[in-house]
Parts: C-alpha cells; sequence; structure tokens
C-alpha cells in the first residue's frame, strides 16, 4: 500500500468524537432490553411508536447541523476572524431557534393527527411530550458545531455521553417507579420519554459549563451587530445540514415508517388492537440487535471521514481509493459475521434479552439489515469524506419511500414478516445506488474473489459449529432446563465461539495485509493476533 495504515493516524478529535458516538450508540441499544423487560411488548410498542421524533431530534443536534456549524466557524478561525466565528455562531442559533420552534409546533399542534395516521389516538399526549425535545436543537448544535469548528471536541464528546447517560437512567427510573405504581402503560411511557427532555437539558448544561469554563462570550451583542452574511449561512445550514442529517437518520426513518403505518396496517388486516401492539413491540426487539450489529462499522464510517478528506483534499485519488477500498473490504466482513452469527443465535439471544422466544423468525430476517447498514454507514462516510452530500441522502429519500410502499403491500398479506422484507428490500437498494455512484465517480477496484471465498468458509464453519451447539440447547430445554437462565449461558458461549471461529479461519486466509488490519481501532493487538494465528498456521 502507498501509505500504512496505523491507529495512530486518526485524529485526536475524530477519535474523541468516535469514542463518544460508540458510548451513546452501545447505551442506546442496552437500555431497551431492561426497559422492555419492565413494561413488557406493549409498553415497548408505546415508546417505540414515538422515539423516532426524538431519534430525528438527536440526529439533528448530533450529526447534522453541528458538522455545518464547524465548518463556517473554521473557515471563520482560518481568516483569523474570531467575531466573524461567533457571528456564525450567533446566526445559527437565530436560524435554528426558528427551525426547532416550527418542528416543536407542528409535532406538538399535529400530534393527534399523528397519532391518528399510527392508528393508535392515545399516543397524541405522548408525542405533544416528545414534541419538547426539538426545543433543545439550537443550543445543543450551535455550541458543539462551534467546538468542533475550534477541533475542540471535547465538549461535544462529553455533552452527548452525559445526555445519553441522563435519558437512560431517567427512562429506567420512571418506567421502574410508575409500573410499580400501576399506572397504565401509555402513562409510563410518557415518563420515560420525559427521559428525552432530561437528557437534553443535561447536554445543554455541560455545554454551557465549557463557554463558562473557557470563558467564552459566544452570544455578544457585539456579535449580533455584525450579521453580514445571515442569509449565506442560513442557506448552508438548510441545504447542507439537511443533508448531512437525513444521511445520519436513515435507521431512524426506516423506524419512523414503521410508527407510521405497521400498526394501523395490522388492525386494518383484521388482527384485534391489543394483539397488534404486541406484535409491533415483538417486531421492535429487532432495533437493539441492528444498533449494536453495527456498532463497529458506525466506528469505521467516523474514522474513515478525516482519512478520506485529507486524501481528497491533497488529490490523492488513489489514496482515496485505498482507504474506500479497505473500508469497504473491513464492513463486509464485519457486517456478514455480525449478521449471520445473529441470525444462528436468534432463539437463545431473544429470550435471553426479552424472556421469551416470540418473533424470532421475523427478528432473524430483519438482522439482515445489519449486514446493508453498515455497508451503507460505510459509504455515506465515504461520500462525506469527498464532500457529497447530497447523493446519499437522496439515496436514502429514495428507499425510505420504498420502505413506506412495501410495509403497505407486505405486510397485509404476511405481517411483520412483511415490514422486515421491506427493512431488507430499502437497504439493498440503498446500498445498490451508493455502490453504482461510487464506481462512477472513481473506479473501485474489484474486491479479491479469495476475500469472498475465505469469508464465506469461515461464516459457514461457524454456522456449522453453532447451530451443533444448539442441538445441546434444545436437548436441553426438553429435559426440563430453565429457558432463560440456559440461554443466557448459550447465546454468551455462542458468540465467544461463533466470534473465536470466525476470527481465526478469516485471519487465517490472509485476505487482508496487516497495514490494512492496523487500520482497525486496538489494530496493533490485531496484528498480533494475525501473527500468532499464522505462525501456529505455518507449524
Amino acid at each position: 500500500m502507498s501509505k500504512k495504515y496505523s491507529s495512530n493516524q486518526f485524529l485526536k478529535g475524530a477519535m474523541v468524537l468516535t469514542i463518544a458516538a460508540l458510548i451513546t450508540k452501545i447505551l442506546s441499544a442496552v437500555y431497551r432490553v431492561p426497559f422492555q423487560n419492565i413494561v413488557g411488548d406493549v409498553g415497548f410498542y408505546i415508546y417505540q411508536q414515538v422515539y423516532p421524533f426524538y431519534g430525528i431530534a438527536i440526529a439533528l443536534s448530533t450529526y447534522g447541523f453541528p458538522v455545518i456549524i464547524s465548518k463556517m466557524v473554521a473557515e471563520k478561525l482560518e481568516e483569523q476572524d474570531e467575531e466573524g466565528a461567533k457571528r456564525v455562531a450567533l446566526t445559527s442559533f437565530l436560524f435554528l431557534s426558528t427551525v426547532g420552534f416550527i418542528w416543536f409546533i407542528g409535532v406538538y399542534f399535529g400530534a393527534e393527527f399523528i397519532a391518528g395516521w399510527m392508528g393508535d389516538p392515545l399516543l397524541t399526549p405522548l408525542i405533544q411530550v416528545i414534541s419538547l425535545s426539538f426545543l433543545l436543537l439550537a443550543p445543543l448544535s450551535v455550541m458543539r458545531g462551534y467546538y468542533q469548528g475550534k477541533e475542540n471536541m471535547v465538549p461535544t464528546a462529553v455533552s452527548q455521553v452525559v445526555e445519553q447517560t441522563i435519558r437512560v437512567t431517567t427512562i429506567l427510573f420512571f418506567s421502574t417507579l410508575l409500573i410499580s405504581q400501576g399506572y397504565s402503560l401509555y402513562i409510563t411511557g410518557n415518563g420515560a420519554l420525559f427521559g428525552s427532555i432530561t437528557g437534553g437539558i443535561g447536554g445543554v448544561f455541560v455545554l454551557f459549563f465549557f463557554l463558562a469554563a473557557h470563558k467564552e462570550k459566544l452570544f455578544s451583542l457585539q456579535a449580533l451587530t455584525l450579521r453580514k452574511d445571515s442569509k449565506q449561512v442560513w442557506l448552508r445550514l438548510l441545504k447542507n445540514g439537511t443533508a448531512v442529517c437525513v444521511s445520519a437518520m436513515l435507521l431512524v426513518l426506516l423506524q419512523f415508517v414503521d410508527s407510521l403505518n405497521l400498526y394501523a396496517l395490522l388492525t386494518s388486516s383484521g388482527m384485534e388492537g391489543e394483539v397488534a401492539k404486541k406484535w409491533k413491540g415483538i417486531y421492535d426487539r429487532g432495533q437493539p440487535f441492528v444498533q449494536l450489529g453495527t456498532v463497529v462499522a458506525t466506528s469505521i464510517s467516523l474514522t474513515i471521514v478525516p482519512l478520506v478528506t485529507s486524501a481528497f483534499m491533497n488529490k490523492n485519488q488513489s489514496l482515496v481509493r485505498e482507504y474506500s477500498q479497505l473500508s469497504l473490504k473491513i464492513s463486509i466482513a464485519i457486517g456478514f459475521a455480525a449478521t449471520l452469527g445473529i441470525i444462528n443465535l436468534i432463539v437463545p439471544t431473544n429470550t435471553m434479552l426479552f424472556e421469551n422466544s416470540l418473533g424470532s423468525g421475523v427478528i432473524a430476517v430483519f438482522c439482515i439489515s445489519i449486514f446493508f447498514s453498515c455497508l451503507i454507514l460505510t459509504f455515506s462516510g465515504i461520500f462525506q469524506g469527498i464532500g457529497n452530500i447530497y447523493y446519499p441522502a437522496l439515496s436514502i429519500i429514495i428507499g425510505i419511500v420504498l420502505k413506506y410502499i412495501g410495509n403497505t403491500l407486505l405486510v397485509p398479506v404476511m405481517g411483520t414478516m412483511g415490514a422486515s422484507l421491506a427493512t431488507i428490500v430499502s437497504l439493498a437498494v440503498i446500498a445498490g445506488l451508493m455502490i453504482i455512484k461510487l464506481r462512477r465517480l472513481f473506479p473501485l477496484r474489484i474486491i479479491e474473489v479469495s476475500f469472498y471465498r475465505t469469508m464465506l468458509l469461515s461464516g459457514g464453519i461457524m454456522t456449522i459449529v453453532l447451530q451443533g451447539f444448539l442441538q445441546l440447547y434444545d436437548t436441553l430445554l426438553s429435559k426440563g432446563m430453565p429457558e432463560r437462565e440456559l440461554s443466557v449461558i448459550f447465546s454468551l458461549g455462542g458468540v465467544l465461539l461463533g466470534g473465536v471461529i470466525f476470527l481465526v479461519i478469516f485471519l487465517r486466509g490472509n485476505v487482508l495485509s496487516k497495514d490494512e488490519i492496523s487500520f482497525l481501532p486496538f489494530g496493533t493487538k490485531w496484528v498480533w493476533l494475525m501473527n500468532k494465528i499464522q505462525k501456529k498456521n505455518e507449524t
């Protein structure tokens, strides 16, 4: 390779944001398990119906607008225009305050209409509660973007982790308290959604703490009087910020489509209301699996952007191709392994996490989306790195429309399995569109047949071993062993067993060079393991 890949290459700021993003993503996935155990499948349905609104708000204030604001702030600071940077921040604050207020008004007063569209009028007050989160859009976005523009990623990272920690704590506290006091599942859902507000407020306080500690007068009257380029700032936020946000909201938008029409389609097809709520809640169990399955792909996506951007800015097309090719290979391997592993272990894992194995077939099909999501996240990172932010957004919009149509056609016939299939088809189309565009922009080398052969061999042997392992699980169940306790042993043991088998066989295939493997987080550790495995293979 023309340039050695190493974890040490990553910019310190990018790594800080990557770690924070991974922590928040893991928290966001993990808390759903105890929450579902507390409120049950119907309570989980209630919460998941409204959650996408918070997901949209968090994408806007974390991944969308702060990115654009940081770029504008950095441009001003490069010109030694400190007041100009503050002017950008203030102008952005005024614009995003307007945007956040419009979102709040639209969702709050449209809550009854939205709940009716979903087929469940009882969701109206919950939607009104979650609408308050849009009022925090401006302070969160602007302060994060301002510090990122000054190449200080710590405030953003700390605020993200604090926000998510407070939110998760509030959700679990109120859900436990309200259920124990005998309140209804809808009131409990309202209490859980309040965590989105407390978390956001906590994030704002953290950011104001950093402003005070650094004695930054960000919202000064002097900056207020200097607003010559306000229109330009607003246009960039509207166009570029929206495009980046759409790319960051892929999984949330898919959830939003399911919230809008899945329950309504189930009931209109003849399913009784409470039964439909239960099966929608069971279907939603798939969300934590997908979130955890894409954690590593998220890391690759976040770290590939500064690398590709640097190569692209230096007009080094060959290095852009190498970084893109490498990230694609790693995403394919990780996405394939995670998807296949979860599908193999879905029955004991579903039981371990959610108390029973209901809906395991539907969830298994839904988890195929892990593979396509890993690819799309990586593609989006490459596109962002080369400055093309509009095409991924357009591809995702097309996929979301297909998801809605797919639900409409398949759910009345196949129930929640139809919704899972609609998700897979829409993600496959998005990934396909991005592949076509990338190959037109710069010809990626075809990945070697040996890579796919090794990957399929690794997955095949892992599947054979895990299926044999699960035969023992079924045998012990038939002998009266306690199901949930047994599922914990076989789920965790299966993950360890399957992961080791896949990794050993894949690394022995020598389809990734040591330089390529060092690109991964903790790359030196992986290289050491590869050396050990290959030495054993030689002896």
